[in-house]
């Protein structure tokens, strides 16, 4: 099971998605279940690093956002046309 280190984004958007870009730091957002959808941040560089390996993508992960755990699943990842970076990933919440 691989854990995740992640922070909570306050705005959301293009241009702030780009700043974050230019951080080495990757938006995602959270969904599924009962509660509301909610962006974050991670860091780019650790992201690669586990999504290289086959088991990121099936499994489930951990997620840590301010000492909160939550369980998800890779749902969705869009990946730079070019640059071997990522651009967005969507998890789904495991209830």
């Amino acid at each position: 099971m691989f854990t995740i280190h992640a922070q909570y984004r306050t705005k959301n958007g293009t241009g702030v998605s780009r700043r974050l870009r230019k951080a080495d730091k990757l938006p995602a957002v959270i969904y599924g279940g009962k509660q509301n959808p909610f962006v974050i941040e991670l860091d780019q560089n650790s992201i690669m690093n586990l999504q290289c390996k086959s088991d990121f993508y099936t499994t489930i992960l951990n997620l840590i956002i301010e000492d909160i755990e939550i369980k998800v699943k890779v749902q969705a990842i869009q990946r730079h046309p070019f640059k071997p970076k990522l651009n967005h990933i969507d998890f789904i919440r495991i209830i």
